[in-house]
């Protein structure tokens, strides 16, 4: 099967689109379902995708939160930090808001029959930002050198790989022990990182210099990070596009405060923000602006969901029926309407509704009922005692903003309720990231995760036994081991026959759900704000990693 990717026909397809409204994009797709009925989430439509008339320069001020741990995106695969690194980087692949594969660094991907070669056409004239050529051998190294050893999602994509060949400069040959059919839904700048050669070889990559000074081959240069400040990226003026990127310069401010980014964008001093930059009261309030586009566009393969994670090492929530308590404790409903401002959706499982082809509601379910909650923590062997409480139980939550802290406190209030006693802690994203991760220093946790296009790529680092890797974020870090989960994922991985793999991730759904190795608490709909001169930024399976080569500033009139 051989995928060839036109250049031509995308430009003239990005032309030719034009953006429905909110609600008839939705419902089109399939993809995004509807938002919470409510008198929340007010969306304005946004302009159309085009390059018609496209202008060259302008400086976008954006603004990303929390400020990124790292740019070791291959790594941390924070959304932070892919935010920015995705400027820099191109993928072999990009996705567009359709989730098919449009090129990048790799002009067409020829799949043989039996799935067990997959055969990579590179684009030519394509230069790292320090001048030197970018080729195979750059992703032959990414291959055998990042790949297998460091990228968290390539790790298990790519782990039935048994050979990487280079015949010339601008092919590369993959051969597989056993076919990986998710290969062509992961070969973007994240999932699948290619890094230069040059720079990388023989050294201590986790710890190489560039990780935080990145040279890459994507439309923006890096040009400083003042920590706590700014990092400041230029027009790659070699960029293998000719004409692109539109942008001079691309500054993503660092801004704490969600008042104070709310404020930044009302007044310009910032004129993009994604993945809720502000809060939802705010949302609506901007969403009136004459100057500014709130909407959930641009998200159709970012289906996220936030869970609880319990520590499966820890005596008290390793207790199956304590966590199946604190579920029945929490009212959902209540925490995506008064916490979310409407924003999301109660979950039923692992995978996100969003993610249609594989999701299904034939789950166990825990609904909110306290005395549920408190007769299954009476059968756990935690009585209360005289002051009220069972126990105490540590919870921190993903320090990414007011919305999480106040996730973490509702949890807090409704755990109270039936007798346990929570202690919520706060913490910065590097503490938090090395107690969770590294150190498994923690009884429940609050974060979240993306499903992307396929649950292999999102939602299995989180059940499959063999993913656990002490120390790299968001792979297995409850410490689940299940051998009818591994069964059923490892079954998938290598499933061609696309009927049957679903079948698959829905009996692995009804497990998850009974085994509570998470605690699926909502799905998210995500939204961006920015200003209405602003093109294609909606053009994109994910903001968070759209390159913004395509992206322009219509002068203002």
């Amino acid at each position: 099967m051989t995928t060839p990717f036109n250049d031509d026909a995308v430009r003239h397809e990005l032309r030719r689109r034009q953006l429905f409204s909110l609600t008839g994009a939705l419902l089109s797709s399939g993809l995004l379902g509807s938002l919470y009925a409510g008198d929340a989430a007010a969306i304005t439509q946004a302009l159309p995708n085009t390059e018609q008339g496209a202008q060259r320069g302008g400086t976008l001020e954006a603004t990303v939160h929390p400020e990124p741990p790292t740019l070791a995106f291959f790594i941390n695969t924070s959304t932070p930090g892919r935010t920015v690194v995705s400027k820099i980087f191109d993928g072999l692949l990009d996705y567009g808001p359709d989730l098919k594969p449009r090129p990048q660094l790799a002009e067409s991907v020829d799949v043989s029959a039996d799935g067990l070669t997959v055969r990579l056409k590179l684009r030519k004239n394509v230069l790292w930002h320090d001048g030197k050529p970018f080729s195979s051998a750059d992703v032959k190294f990414s291959a055998e050198e990042v790949w297998r050893k460091h990228a968290p999602t390539a790790r298990r994509v790519f782990q039935h790989l048994s050979k990487v060949e280079a015949p010339d400069s601008h092919t590369v040959v993959l051969t597989l022990a056993k076919p990986t059919p998710v290969i062509l839904n992961a070969l973007d700048v994240v999932a699948a990182p290619v890094l230069p050669k040059h720079l990388y070889e023989g050294t201590d990559i986790p710890n190489n210099p560039y990780n935080n000074k990145p040279v890459g081959t994507g439309p923006f240069v890096f040009k400083e990070w003042a920590r706590g400040s700014h990092i400041a990226l230029e027009r790659n003026d070699r960029y293998w596009a000719p004409g692109l990127p539109y942008l001079d310069k691309l500054t993503f401010k660092i801004i704490p405060d969600v008042a104070g980014r709310a404020t930044a964008l009302e007044t310009g001093a910032i004129q993009y923000g994604e993945r809720n930059p502000v809060t939802f009261a705010d949302a609506d309030r901007l969403a009136k602006s004459p100057n500014l586009v709130v909407s959930t566009e641009g998200y159709n393969g970012f289906a996220g969901w936030l869970w609880l994670i319990p520590n499966l090492r820890d005596p008290v929530i390793g207790n199956i029926k304590v966590r199946q308590a604190i579920l029945h404790a929490i009212n959902r409903d209540a925490l995506v309407k008064t916490v979310w401002g409407g924003y999301a959706s109660p979950a039923t499982g692992p995978v996100s509704s969003l993610l249609k082809t594989f999701y299904t509601q034939d789950t166990q379910q825990y609904p909110f009922d306290r005395k549920k909650a408190e007769a299954l923590l009476d059968e756990a062997g935690y009585p209360k005692k005289a002051d009220g409480f069972r126990f105490k139980l540590d919870h921190d939550f993903i320090p990414f903003g007011d919305d999480y802290r106040r996730t973490g406190e509702f949890v807090r209030q409704a755990l109270r309720a039936v007798g346990i006693d929570v202690n919520l802690r706060a913490q910065d994203l590097a503490s938090w990231t090395k107690n969770v991760f590294a150190d498994y220093n923690f009884q429940l946790v609050s974060s979240w995760g993306i499903n992307w296009q396929d649950p292999q790529i999102g939602v299995e680092q989180h059940y499959w036994s063999k993913a656990e890797s002490k120390g790299t974020p968001w792979q297995n870090a409850s410490g689940y081991a299940s051998a009818e989960a591994d069964r059923l994922l490892e079954a998938a991985q290598v499933e061609r026959d696309a009927a049957k793999r679903v079948q698959l991730y829905q009996s692995f759904q009804k497990l998850a759900q009974k085994d509570l190795a998470l605690l699926n608490l909502f799905e998210f709909r995500w939204f961006g704000v920015w200003d209405k001169r602003l093109r294609n930024v909606t053009d994109t399976f994910d903001h968070s990693q759209n390159n913004f080569a395509r992206v322009w500033f219509e002068s203002k009139a």
